[in-house]
């Protein structure tokens, strides 16, 4: 039976905001897909809130019915949250990495609509060592207010830091209930959420590719 994973903590965000009125943690699932958006959680934190959500960790580390149970008390812990999307369609006009930051962005500026906070007012934790939300700069024109964010990035933060996690689970189970729900002819979508097991590539080779399918990606291995 393998361990229980440890706790996300706030320290790193704690520590962030000493310098910043909130922290907005950012985290991306469906990246690697060949089928469906790829979503970006965002979950908002200040001084003001509480102790995370006992059990908070990446959201890759959870059961599906532990990650499905978290998404309430992560709701009501977070200042605020939201998860945006890129489509299939946007991919593949505009790439992966600018797909990423669009929804990004999407789920950031829902989240802080009506919070009472500012997006210039804010710090980002990422997860990983690349800072994929503000650099290059010319992936996307409609952001200047996100290209001068503060952005830190740590590895592991979808672990190790609570803000980040809760941005892991909703994000996630967000998707993976989209990816349930949508019309499929036979890819198995419910299964693999869009991603490339050997079941799926057989299916789009049967099938050929449908509208869920990002078509500038290679399909078939």
């Amino acid at each position: 039976m393998c361990p229980r994973p440890s706790d996300a903590t706030r320290d790193v965000e704690l520590n962030l905001l000493r310098t910043a009125r909130a922290v907005i943690g950012l985290d991306e699932v469906g990246r690697g897909a060949l089928a469906g958006p790829v979503s970006v959680g965002a979950a908002i934190i200040d001084d003001a809130v509480g102790p995370a959500p006992a059990g908070l960790t990446d959201s890759k580390l959870l059961t599906p019915t532990r990650r499905s149970a978290l998404v309430e008390p992560v709701r009501a812990w977070a200042r605020a949250h939201a998860v945006g999307h890129a489509s299939p369609a946007e991919i593949d006009e505009v790439g992966i990495i600018a797909a990423l930051r669009l929804a990004a962005v999407r789920a950031m500026r829902q989240a802080l609509a009506g919070s009472g906070v500012e997006l210039p007012e804010c710090t980002v934790l990422l997860d990983g060592s690349h800072n994929w939300l503000t650099r290059p700069a010319d992936l996307l024109t409609e952001q200047d207010d996100v290209d001068a964010l503060k952005v830190t990035t740590r590895v592991k933060a979808d672990r190790d830091c609570a803000v980040v996690a809760a941005a892991s689970i909703l994000a996630k189970v967000e998707r993976d209930r989209l990816m349930s729900e949508v019309v499929d002819p036979g890819y198995g979508f419910a299964e693999h959420k869009g991603y490339g097991s050997a079941a799926h590539r057989d299916a789009i080779a049967r099938l050929g590719p449908g509208v869920w399918h990002r078509r500038s990606w290679k399909l078939l291995g």
